[in-house]
């Protein structure tokens, strides 16, 4: 009898939870309009901090990005410079397939990423590759990114683990 409840309890839980998910399309028709390609394009300046699942800071950094765009696809260079010294690159390599719909990819993500642009907000769902103690693991990311005026956009990512939060990135973007 309690597995049967337990069950049903569960599973009413996780319905409601998924229900309640934040969408893109939320966010159709806000202002101002975040064009992901038009604001990475050039010089952006970042600041980030990462926490644990408990809400701790473990680690901060400074970023610098760099895009270009020709017209249908971003190559977007970033240079993650942590406080504790390590020095990260990526490059990626993101396509736009119509107004509302991207894709993109990078050395360090598992498959291709999936991007989403309504309104002011820019969701990116991606699994990266993280380093951890010398080995690789997969994280999954669940990518937003705000935008506050021409200048300055919001980030805030989940990071998960087989479901399970294990970290949160929250970044300030400021374009030059």
């Amino acid at each position: 009898m309690y597995k049967i409840l337990i069950s049903v309890f569960l599973s009413l839980l996780l319905t409601n939870c998924a229900s309640n998910k934040m969408k893109p399309e939320d966010f159709k028709g806000k202002q101002p309009r975040l064009i992901i390609e038009e604001y990475l394009q050039g010089n952006v300046k970042a600041w980030g901090l990462l926490q644990n699942r408990s809400g701790e800071v473990t680690r901060q950094f400074s970023a610098d990005l760099d895009g270009s765009w020709d017209g249908k696809q971003l190559i977007l260079n970033e240079k993650f410079n942590w406080t504790d010294g390590e020095i990260q690159t990526r490059q990626w390599t993101i396509n736009k397939i119509d107004e509302h719909h991207y894709e993109g990819t990078a050395s360090d993500v598992v498959g291709v990423a999936k991007g989403f642009s309504y309104g002011p907000a820019f969701k990116f769902e991606y699994v990266l590759l993280v380093p951890v103690k010398g080995k690789n693991i997969k994280i999954t990311f669940d990518d937003w990114i705000f935008m506050q005026d021409e200048k300055v956009a919001i980030n805030r990512a989940t990071m998960t683990k087989f479901g399970f939060k294990v970290a949160e990135l929250t970044v300030m973007f400021v374009k030059n």
